[in-house]
């Protein structure tokens, strides 16, 4: 038989399965236009953290832990005490008998990084003089990158290779007359290998794992570390497949790619299979490296981090132990403010409560139950709005209440954006950087500056509306009364809001504001998929103040008082301020109450940027508010600023409670904080819906930020600084090639001399019953996973503290 000859695609049932654990392997990772946090191990929850760790330390040689120096460090300072050692030693699942001495001595010995197991091509760059010759490992990487970036490109693009037809034969036809990788590496006979491949990406797999004599029992293995060298495209492959399943399609390419990449694998070998060939050295590299992997290297490393995880643990349980939980109010407070659970609204709620007793704060998802996508009057954008776990049930479009009115202004806009457009393909040409200001004179001049300099707060406008226009469009949900009617009453429970109604309630979506910033939407709304929370939360108020409805929700056993009135309200992560929005639909009655409110949100906010200031580099300017304030909205349209805000950074805790529990407790914005009222909650409905979305959400946020921080090569984006987008809105290279990548960059993480990011698992405190919790754990199979598999840590409060979950059981620790 020959390459050239055609293979049926019928795998056997050990190939398939191979080929679906090494595609299976890969999570997702959403575009940067609605980025949001992924747990890159997401596909992997369902095996211990432990073994997981193992498995990729080995295969893709990707750690899970930081490095030994990263340990030794804080326990010199002692933030990782000889309790949390002892502790973490006492969990370790390990047949060694390892005395705490060892373990600090072995952080003053050697560190011994994973490495991924070999491929052929590495065993022929082995051979090559890399200082002089390009390696073969970077430039497959590199060619198959810019091949994708090409397919995939839907946004600026103006040409596709065969996107007509799929990924590995669009490759596989590609390459047949490309001769640039030829020519690069000496290597003439590609082209032609190329077009005796097979035609179908099943049978190409199957072909080249019995070229290369691979034996079955390692195709899982072999199959899964190939993937890992395109792990950041795979991820966008996985993307594509995670939204197909959303509407009950499929997506193959994952398939297409692992075909592509496990291709380039066949076309470099020269058949050659002597005692000398590079085949046979391959051979032995392969096996050497499963031989010789340093298990202990990984015990000890994890051992050290789940230390480091107890000293956190620790100090929550000290800082949580403090509160008690005060009786409910006969009288609720005058002002309800609902904000996002996200950490930085920890700061914010905090400083804001401490204005007033009147004041009561309430965490709910940024998404405020509205399962919506979103389509601004006059494009034909659909922006989801809720978290990527979910599909969007409902759109929501705007309207100034005149159909009319409404169609005059959406082809209005529509003529002022393709006026717009008409600039995009000019502004993508070569060398446009110095055409554009050429053709158009020294007028474009002024217009740079004002975009390079941050010297004033640019305009709240939308693109092809004017500010008085936009602040006359109102969300207009489209669905009928009793859809409308379920969504707001699921609201209201969710917010615990079904008895006690404040006179004003303030529902308080978040964005971030930055420039310069390709992965920008990764700072606002994580429940919102990468969008501001405004939209969601305009939708709710408008929805609550309808006395239709109010009246339909009394039905419900819902009743919300008539001076009670529902407004909407932002909250700017980069600067802190709060402001309100639709403020001309506030009733008169309440005008004043809301302009008293103006003067608390003022004082919350300067109190809150004063905390935030050392993180910044500004605590010069925290005793003098106004410099501070003026300090913070320069950051935002900064466009050398690589640091305006720092986002979720050491996020490490979720509480699920009663605002009382945490009140008044300073958590430094590391904890997520979510209303739960358990008395409310009998069977544990309500407890099973924040476990299985919000709380799965959380554990995203916190892994995202973990895994950038131990393996930023792999699941991070390196260097700010250097990236460029690719696609318009797919990911960001770094530099101008190699794989896609993806996580957060290394100055989302890191100051220039410290991580900001301690990673450490999501620790999850739960206000309720045992048992409720537990019928939770059980009944839910993938919070199981979770809690189970240590990829999160659930505990409760008991006789004044925590106690842990662990093994169907509840430990006090401490």
């Amino acid at each position: 038989m020959t390459a050239s000859s055609a293979v049926e695609s019928h795998p056997t049932a050990e190939l398939q399965a191979a080929i679906n654990a090494a595609c299976d392997s890969i999570a997702p990772n959403w575009p940067l236009d609605r980025m949001i946090a992924v747990n890159p191990y997401w596909s992997w929850v369902d095996k211990p953290f432990t073994e997981v760790a193992h498995r990729l330390a080995r295969l893709a040689g990707s750690p899970m832990t930081m490095s030994l120096a990263y340990y030794q460090q804080r326990w010199q300072a002692g933030k990782i005490s000889p309790q949390d050692l002892q502790q973490a030693l006492a969990e370790a699942e390990t047949t060694q008998n390892w005395q705490p001495e060892q373990l600090i001595a072995a952080l003053a010995g050697e560190d011994i990084e994973p490495i991924p197991a070999p491929l052929l091509c590495d065993a022929l760059d082995s051979q090559r003089n890399l200082r002089n010759e390009p390696a073969w490992c970077d430039t497959i990487t590199h060619q198959v990158a810019q091949f994708c970036a090409a397919y995939f490109d839907n946004d600026q693009a103006d040409w596709h290779p065969h996107s007509d037809i799929g990924l590995y034969q669009s490759w596989r036809a590609t390459l047949a007359h490309d001769h640039s990788v030829a020519l690069l590496m000496k290597t003439p006979q590609i082209p032609a290998l190329a077009g005796q491949m097979q035609v179908e990406p099943l049978a190409q797999i199957d072909w080249v794992l019995k070229q290369l004599a691979i034996p079955a029992e390692q195709w899982p293995d072999y199959l899964q570390a190939v993937m890992y060298r395109v792990s950041g495209w795979a991820s966008w492959c996985a993307y594509k497949k995670w939204q197909a399943n959303l509407i009950q399609q499929s997506d193959d390419s994952l398939l297409h790619l692992l075909a592509i990449r496990v291709s380039w694998e066949y076309l470099v070998d020269d058949n050659a299979r002597h005692a000398e060939s590079t085949w046979q050295r391959w051979q032995q590299q392969w096996q050497q490296h499963f031989h010789s992997y340093h298990a202990d290297a990984t015990r000890v490393r994890l051992i050290w981090q789940r230390a480091h995880e107890i000293s956190y643990q620790r100090q929550l349980n000290q800082a949580l132990s403090q509160s008690a939980v005060a009786a409910t109010c006969a009288k609720p407070a005058r002002v309800q403010a609902a904000f996002c659970i996200d950490v930085r609204s920890e700061v914010i709620r905090r400083h804001l409560e401490a204005q007033s007793e009147d004041i009561q704060t309430i965490g709910f998802a940024g998404f405020f139950g509205l399962p919506v996508s979103y389509t601004p009057i006059g494009t034909q954008i659909k922006r989801p709005q809720l978290p990527g776990l979910l599909a969007p049930m409902y759109s929501l479009s705007d309207s100034v209440g005149s159909a009319q009115t409404d169609a005059s202004i959406a082809q209005q806009r529509r003529k002022t954006l393709q006026r717009q457009s008409q600039w995009l393909p000019f502004n993508s040409m070569p060398a446009s950087n110095f055409t554009l200001v050429e053709a158009l004179g020294l007028g474009y001049i002024g217009k740079l500056i004002k975009r390079v300099l941050p010297l004033h707060k640019q305009a709240d406008t939308a693109p092809g509306l004017s500010t008085t226009r936009l602040a006359q469009l109102r969300p207009l949900l489209n669905a009928d009364l009793e859809h409308k009617l379920t969504l707001a009453e699921n609201a209201l429970i969710g917010l615990g809001l079904v008895g006690q109604f404040g006179e004003l309630v303030l529902l308080v979506g978040h964005g971030s504001e930055n420039a310069n910033n390709p992965q920008r939407a990764g700072l606002d709304c994580g429940a919102c998929c990468g969008q501001s929370g405004d939209v969601n939360a305009r939708a709710l108020a408008q929805l609550l103040n309808d006395k239709e409805l109010r009246q339909a929700l009394s039905q419900r056993d819902i009743h919300i008082p008539e001076q009670t009135c529902f407004v909407a309200a932002r909250h700017n992560t980069t600067t802190d301020e709060l402001s309100v929005l639709d403020s001309a639909d506030v009733p008169k009655p309440m005008q004043a109450l809301l302009a008293q409110l103006q003067t608390t949100f003022s004082a919350a906010a300067a109190a809150a940027r004063a905390e935030r200031a050392p993180q910044l580099g500004l605590q010069a300017k925290a005793t003098a508010p106004a410099a501070l304030a003026a300090a913070f909205q320069r950051r935002t349209h900064d466009w050398a600023q690589t640091r305006p805000e720092w986002g979720l950074a050491n996020n490490a805790a979720f509480i699920i409670a009663p605002r009382q529990r945490s009140r008044g407790i300073k958590l430094d914005g590391r904890v997520f904080l979510h209303e739960y009222q358990s008395e409310q909650d009998a069977d544990g409905s309500l407890l099973a819906q924040i476990m299985t979305a919000p709380m799965i959400v959380a554990n995203w946020i916190n892994m995202q930020y973990y895994a950038s921080t131990v393996d930023n090569s792999r699941y991070g984006s390196g260097n700010k600084t250097l990236h460029n987008v690719v696609g318009g809105r797919m990911g960001v290279f770094e530099g101008n090639g190699g794989d896609l990548r993806i996580g957060l960059a290394l100055q989302s993480l890191h100051d220039g001399q410290r991580w900001r990011h301690q990673p450490l698992r999501l620790t999850v405190v739960i206000d309720a019953p045992q048992s409720v919790i537990g019928k939770v754990i059980n009944e839910q199979p993938i919070v199981k996973q979770l809690v189970d598999n240590r990829w999160l840590y659930v505990a409760r409060f008991e006789q004044g503290q925590l106690a842990f979950f662990e093994g169907n059981q509840w430990l006090l620790p401490y």
